[in-house]
């Protein structure tokens, strides 16, 4: 029997949680919908939520010079892949997600008709919109 699985929400490592928040909140459209005992915007864990997608955010605390080392194991391999039915306005809005680590590249489509719309985020995730090429 099939776990009665009711949705997902990734837990994403970041450097600096001001910085990403400005990113998936100002910049994608994500909502906060609850954090750990906040500071102003540094806190040990937030769960953000856009269109019914769900993600968590928690800082990564281990530091070097200032610096935060890339310790955790897939941190540059892992890529989110997000569909969305209004590419237009994607388009539109993707050259304004400040402070993305990469500014979006031309969409592609893959081999399997999806076009694709990539770019990374603050900590180096690697980001694709996706929808139907038609």
């Amino acid at each position: 029997m099939a776990v009665d699985i009711r949705g997902m929400a990734p837990l994403l490592q970041v450097f600096d949680m001001p910085t990403s928040l400005k990113f998936y909140r100002d910049a994608l459209g994500f909502e906060v919908l609850t954090t750990s005992t906040p500071r102003g915007e540094h806190f040990d864990w937030a769960l953000l939520r856009l269109n019914g997608v769900e993600l968590m955010l928690i800082p990564l605390t281990k530091k070097t010079r200032g610096r935060p080392l890339l310790t955790w194991p897939g941190s540059r391999r892992t890529r989110i892949h997000a569909c969305t039915s209004v590419a237009r306005t994607w388009m539109r809005r993707m050259p304004t997600c400040e402070p993305a680590a990469s500014p979006p590249k031309e969409p592609k489509v893959a081999p399997y008709g999806m076009k694709q719309l990539s770019l990374s985020d603050p900590d180096g995730y690697s980001i694709c919109f996706q929808w139907p090429a038609k």
